[in-house]
């Protein structure tokens, strides 16, 4: 099953904007460029874990949940099919985002969803401007909050159906946030409920040191 938030992909109409952000604001390695002219940027020793694709709207464009092995992808499949998802092979995602395998579903309110295994890996990462790195390994790539209009639909389906386990719930400002972990990780995905609204809040990339989030606010601050 789902053992950490593998890579995401996002669409843009500034992706090449990312050639500078990606380096110089969050410290990643800039990686060859997709077919599509895409940003791929690296975080550790893998492949591209985050691209930025071209695109007329700001948006997420999918998530890729890692299963580790191809067992695994059976077990998420076949759960994913009786629940009544209907799950697509994509050979052409599996190799632009360098993996083994890919399989694709979209969740009740229309966001891509990409199983995969086997992210290939690469030269030893470089970051792209002073850090001590990022923090990966068997927590993944980090986390991912997602807005949808409905809370309980959403946990039912996350939840019963893929798998993850609730860590807690937060209340703040009258949103409530529903924290989800299929590792170590306090959560690789949350969920915040807003009525009519479809999309990615933020994702979040861990780092190794304090210091590297300071470094990272003087930059944002000097731009």
């Amino acid at each position: 099953m789902i053992s950490a938030l593998s890579y995401i992909g996002f669409a843009s109409p500034h992706a090449d904007d990312w050639n500078d952000f990606g380096p110089d604001v969050l410290g990643a390695q800039v990686a060859d460029p997709g077919p599509d002219d895409a940003v791929r940027l690296r975080v550790d020793d893998f492949d591209a874990r985050i691209t930025i694709h071209p695109g007329d709207h700001e948006e997420l464009a999918y998530l890729g949940w890692d299963v580790g092995d191809a067992s695994g992808m059976t077990a998420a499949v076949a759960r994913l099919a009786d629940a009544g998802v209907t799950v697509t092979v994509d050979h052409d995602a599996a190799a632009l985002r360098r993996v083994t395998d890919v399989q694709s579903f979209t969740d009740p309110f229309g966001i891509r969803h990409e199983l995969s295994y086997g992210l290939a890996e690469a030269a030893p990462f470089v970051p792209g401007r002073p850090i001590s790195g990022f923090v990966t390994g068997d927590g993944g790539l980090g986390h991912a909050v997602l807005i949808v209009p409905d809370l309980d639909a959403a946990t039912a389906f996350y939840a019963d159906v893929l798998g993850f386990k609730v860590s807690d719930d937060i209340e703040e400002g009258g949103l409530l946030v529903r924290f989800f972990h299929c590792n170590p990780r306090h959560h690789s995905l949350a969920i915040a409920s807003v009525p009519g609204m479809v999309g990615v809040h933020h994702l979040m990339l861990e780092v190794g040191t304090i210091d590297d989030v300071g470094s990272g606010l003087d930059i944002v601050n000097e731009r």
